[in-house]
């Protein structure tokens, strides 16, 4: 029989000990996102796997905003975020602070999730607009480029699922 573990069993940190907990050295990069729910699912992931920072660029939605913080359920408390007028400023602050830079995309030379590995250096994951992806001025910018595989008619992912699926492949290991 299956019963679901209550509050205190899972452990949950507070708010405080979030914010002071160990994270993993990863930013996640959010180029010109349009879903204010894509966010709020973004600011929620980045929470459950301890990612390091969540930057917002260009004109993905901000906190505060209902439907942001109906997706987050809080996590726009526990994640350290920024704003930046264009994901190309976010990316150059990011490699000047010594980050690599992956951009999550479809791309010709991409490395496929499956075969990329992570040894727990400084990384930051540029994840791109619903419809056109990650711009090409970025790209240029990566230093790669990494692609989730997939086998379906619209190989294309929903973000919040395809920075789920990246986020959870480089943490488990």
């Amino acid at each position: 029989m299956f019963v679901k573990k209550s509050m205190e069993e899972l452990g949950r940190l507070s708010h405080d000990e979030m914010k002071a907990t160990g994270k993993h050295p990863v930013i996640v990069i959010m180029d010109d996102v349009r879903s204010m729910h894509n966010v709020g699912s973004a600011f929620r992931t980045c929470d459950a796997f301890a990612i390091e920072a969540l930057y917002l660029c260009g004109y993905t939605p901000t906190p505060p905003h209902r439907d942001i913080h109906k997706t987050a359920l809080g996590a726009t408390e526990t994640v350290k975020w920024q704003h930046f007028k264009t994901t190309v400023e976010a990316v150059q602050v990011a490699k000047d602070a010594g980050y690599v830079i992956y951009s999550v995309e479809q791309a010709h030379n991409s490395i496929q999730l499956n075969s990329f590995s992570w040894s727990n250096e400084k990384i930051a994951l540029v994840f791109g607009n619903e419809v056109t992806g990650v711009n090409d001025e970025v790209l240029v910018l990566s230093d790669g480029v990494i692609e989730i595989p997939q086998w379906g008619a619209k190989h294309s992912l929903n973000i919040s699922v395809s920075m789920g699926v990246v986020l959870w492949e480089l943490v488990r290991k």
